[in-house]
């Protein structure tokens, strides 16, 4: 490892995360959770991402040692409405035509477990994509060039999607790809690992 002896584990199979997590310069592994991903009753969304991030850690923290292992989440919602990763064409267009010319808020959430000595650090991080008016044909093309199925909100803002926006509202662009690395890079320190 680069500068520490911790193991760092990422505790997703995301490969939008892992590129993410990349860019910090850290070597990691990455492991999938297994955890269940099922909305509570009456869970506010930003409660729902926070639940499940550290869910995700805590998971992967049981079958590592001397680790830092970071869990991520990312619920996105349409006016109370939430907008998981569509799966198929039709309900990504649907996504984005429901989308059009509105607000969509994004609340990613990360906590940092170190097992080392139990200790868990926590972010949410909340983005407003704010979408310009969406015609048809320019949606179905979208999604055909860029197939966003697995994207929450259906689109990659680091690529096409970008084109479908008036703004984007945040203090963290990184986190609406999924993880908000200037959290991590926080939270990481917070651990004792050296960034940069």
């Amino acid at each position: 490892m680069t500068g520490y002896a911790t193991r760092l584990v990422l505790a997703s199979t995301s490969r939008y995360r892992a590129q993410l997590l990349r860019r910090l310069g850290v070597d990691f592994e990455a492991c999938a959770p297994g955890t269940d991903e099922k909305p509570l009753a009456g869970e506010s969304p930003p409660t729902r991402a926070l639940r499940l991030a550290i869910a995700k850690a805590e998971a992967a923290a049981g079958t590592w040692r001397d680790a830092v292992v970071i869990g991520s989440d990312q619920v996105a919602e349409l006016d109370g409405t939430l907008l998981d990763k569509p799966g198929t064409a039709a309900r990504a267009c649907g996504q984005l035509l429901a989308s059009s010319g509105r607000t969509v808020d994004f609340h990613t959430a990360v906590c940092v477990f170190d097992t080392r000595n139990g200790s868990q650090h926590v972010h949410v991080d909340h983005t407003r994509v704010r979408f310009r008016r969406l015609r048809e044909e320019e949606i179905a093309r979208y999604v055909e060039r860029e197939q966003p199925l697995d994207c929450a909100g259906s689109f990659k803002c680091e690529g096409l999607g970008i084109t479908l926006f008036e703004g984007i509202d945040n203090s963290d662009p990184s986190a609406l790809i999924g993880l908000p690395l200037i959290a991590v890079a926080r939270l990481l320190r917070d651990c004792g690992i050296a960034l940069p």
